[in-house]
């Protein structure tokens, strides 16, 4: 079996791929990479040129950002069920989902926190138009299902369902009662506990 090794950071978004690593349920590994010298090091910048966590390497597969972690594993180790079947209406919203989360979300949430403001004659200039609009939009997906792209929990979820979670954690994200209770179906589940248990014991230790 080829192993897993996934670098993280217990104080990143590192923590949505280790959920989906527990989701999944294979054996693995972790490295945590600290902020600074190392993370940036000739080493790891080899990994991600970035210089951020998460990195996922899986034999010669080296996978960064959390949505594609995310979308690997759950391809990757079918037998977790955590994809639903290619071509179907069900897949289809998963991708479309995810990869919302991945890039209008994120970006609207970070952009307001920031205090940037798209005026609105250049709305169409940026790919979420607006806080306003993504935040409804993201609701729209979420009112009339269980789960992000249906009736299932999928890795989409754990994507999808780790922004919001933050999100209502932090205040970036509204209050709204189809947030609520998606982030209520999702809190609980032991996958997430275990993953948060591991992060937390990687945290630095306060002297």
């Amino acid at each position: 079996m080829t192993e897993l090794t996934l670098y993280t950071n217990p104080q990143s978004r590192a923590r949505i791929a280790r959920w989906m690593m527990e989701e999944t349920g294979e054996p693995y590994q972790t490295k945590v990479v600290n902020y600074g010298a190392e993370m940036k090091s000739p080493e790891y910048l080899a990994l991600n040129p970035m210089g951020k966590v998460p990195v996922l390497v899986h034999g010669k597969a080296v996978i960064t950002e959390g949505a594609a972690i995310c979308a690997y594993m759950a391809a990757a180790f079918p037998k977790a069920g955590l994809q639903p079947k290619p071509g179907t209406p069900d897949h289809a919203a998963y991708l479309r989902w995810m990869f919302f989360a991945a890039g209008p979300v994120e970006a609207a949430v970070t952009n307001r926190a920031l205090g940037v403001e798209v005026p609105p004659d250049r709305q169409g200039m940026v790919g979420y138009g607006s806080y306003e609009l993504t935040m409804d939009a993201l609701e729209t997906a979420l009112k009339d299902r269980s789960y992000i792209a249906g009736d299932t929990f999928t890795a989409a979820d754990v994507y999808v369902g780790s922004q919001i979670g933050w999100g209502l954690q932090f205040k970036s994200i509204p209050e709204r009662p189809a947030f609520v209770a998606y982030w209520d179906r999702l809190k609980d589940r032991t996958a997430l506990a275990r993953a948060n248990s591991a992060s937390d014991a990687e945290l630095p230790k306060e002297t």
